[in-house]
C-alpha cells in the first residue's frame, strides 16, 4: 500500500494534467461549434433551388464546405484521442502509485501522445480557420 506521502505526490502531478484535460473539452466544444456551423451552411446551400438564378450561384462553396468540415473532423478525431491520452495517464498515474511500481515513463509516453494529438488537432483546426478566412475573398 502506498504510503500517503506517494499518493499525494500522484495527486499534485495530476493536477497539470487535469487542467490540460479541461482545456481539451473546452477546445473540443469550439470545433463542434464550427462543425454544426459549417453543417448548418451546408444545408441551407443545399436547400437553394437550381432554377434560382440569383442564388444558385452560393452553390459554388459546397466543396470548400465539404473540405472544411473533412478538416474539423479529423481536428475533432486527434483532440479526443489527447483527451483519452490524458485520462489514461491520470489512471496510469494512480495505477502505478497504488502498485508502487516505476511510473515516469508511462506517465511520459502518454503526455508525449497526449501533445502530439492534440497538436495535429490544432494543426487541422488552423486549416479550416484559413480556409474559411479565404471564403471572405470569394464572397465580395
Amino acid at each position: 500500500m502506498p504510503s500517503e506521502t506517494q499518493l499525494s505526490q500522484v495527486i499534485s502531478q495530476s493536477a497539470a494534467p487535469a487542467f490540460l484535460l479541461g482545456a481539451l473539452g473546452a477546445f473540443i466544444a469550439i470545433l463542434i461549434s464550427r462543425l454544426n456551423r459549417i453543417v448548418d451552411r451546408t444545408v441551407v446551400l443545399n436547400g437553394i433551388a437550381d432554377d434560382d438564378m440569383v442564388r444558385c450561384r452560393l452553390k459554388a462553396d459546397l466543396p470548400r464546405l465539404k473540405q472544411r468540415a473533412a478538416m474539423m473532423n479529423r481536428a475533432i478525431f486527434w483532440a479526443v484521442i489527447a483527451s483519452i491520452s490524458v485520462t489514461l495517464l491520470v489512471i496510469v498515474a494512480f495505477v502505478t502509485a497504488l502498485l508502487q511500481i516505476q511510473h515516469e515513463r508511462g506517465v511520459a509516453i502518454f503526455f508525449m501522445i497526449s501533445l502530439g494529438a492534440f497538436t495535429v488537432s490544432l494543426v487541422d483546426f488552423a486549416r479550416e480557420v484559413r480556409i474559411a478566412l479565404s471564403e471572405y475573398d470569394h464572397c465580395g
